[in-house]
């Protein structure tokens, strides 16, 4: 897929114009959104997903459509169990409600941009080093094994605070009252950061922690560093929408971690495969590489293997979540926290 120079351009600066469009509104009227603008706005960016999906289509091929179709579902798949996360930030630091998009919104621009530099990063390591997709590849199906025993031992998921966060507010005055939007304020003649710098600096960088499994993830999928981060970008547009909307089903969907850990089992040991199919290491089949047709795993069977997951994984969830007390769900998922908790 060859994406030219203006193509690059166009996308930042569209993406650049909707995020600056939704921060513009959020930022002049901070409020709790209502499940119907949730909704609207969501179904407004999957729309938008779908038709640039077709326009790869139309431009590069199926193939390159379907990549990046798959790419989506898996970041926002990955998103999802993400928002668990999220819930339990905004509890931690009591965000008042009418603020909470607010910060998911300048915490997921944050995130964006962070991931942008990340995948920059991955795509020249790929395209220099064949082997890094064994470590890619070990990485995820180590991952989905821990992300599985997690899901085993029915463990409450606690949040830790990440080291520069800790840092932040250990080194810099800060005060514990919150003023609206504001990321600082002056108190006792000194500039003081305010509960909102440290909420946003939280939700920026642990994104940034989760994107060591999904970016990883979507080079399975995809190798074009174009579709990779066009994934990203829809993926995290629909986040915020998507936190509010769903907040109270996370609690249902009691198998979603056994499902995302199948999801990055398969992914690894496609890159696995990959691997060796491309193998360079002497080691390795005297560094040769390895051409059996059964190494490369179809892009379409990806995408039926990551709907069919998701779509069992939900289903089964729900059914199983519909038979149970709350004492049992809380069990499952751990205890149950409402997205709008002060």
């Amino acid at each position: 897929m060859d994406v030219p120079t203006w193509v690059w351009i166009a996308t930042a600066v569209v993406t650049l114009a909707i995020f600056t469009f939704d921060l513009a509104v959020v930022g002049r009227r901070p409020h709790e959104p209502s499940m119907k603008e949730c909704a609207t706005y969501l179904s407004i960016y999957v729309g938008l997903a779908v038709l640039f999906g077709l326009g790869v289509w139309y431009t590069s091929g199926g193939t390159s459509a379907l990549e990046f179709y798959s790419g989506w579902l898996v970041e926002y798949s990955l998103s999802i169990d993400n928002l668990f996360i999220f819930i339990i930030i905004m509890a931690k630091f009591a965000v008042p409600r009418e603020l909470q998009q607010y910060a998911l919104m300048i915490g997921i621009v944050m995130a964006l941009v962070m991931r942008a530099i990340f995948i920059a990063v991955g795509a020249a390591a790929i395209s220099n080093f064949s082997w890094i997709f064994y470590l890619f590849g070990l990485f995820l199906v180590y991952t989905a094994f821990k992300l599985a025993r997690e899901g085993a031992e029915d463990e409450d998921e606690e949040f830790e605070e990440n080291k520069l966060v800790a840092f932040v507010e250990r080194r810099f005055p800060a005060t514990s009252e919150w003023h609206g939007k504001s990321l600082f304020t002056h108190a006792a003649g000194k500039r003081m950061i305010t509960p909102m710098f440290i909420v946003i600096l939280t939700l920026g960088t642990t994104d940034l922690l989760f994107a060591l499994d999904s970016i990883p993830a979507i080079f399975g999928i995809t190798k074009e560093p174009y579709l990779v981060l066009t994934a990203n970008i829809f993926a995290l547009m629909g986040l915020r929408q998507l936190y509010f909307l769903i907040g109270g089903l996370l609690q249902r969907l009691i198998y979603l971690s056994y499902g995302l850990a199948f999801l990055l089992a398969f992914i690894g040991v496609k890159l696995f495969f990959h691997a060796l199919h491309e193998n360079e290491l002497p080691f390795i089949n005297g560094g040769e590489h390895l051409d059996y047709a059964w190494l490369e795993i179809p892009i379409w069977l990806s995408l039926v293997v990551i709907i069919a997951t998701l779509a069992v994984t939900a289903v089964l969830s729900l059914w199983a979540s519909s038979r149970m007390s709350a004492q049992e769900q809380d069990a499952a998922t751990g205890p149950r926290r409402d997205w709008h908790d002060d």
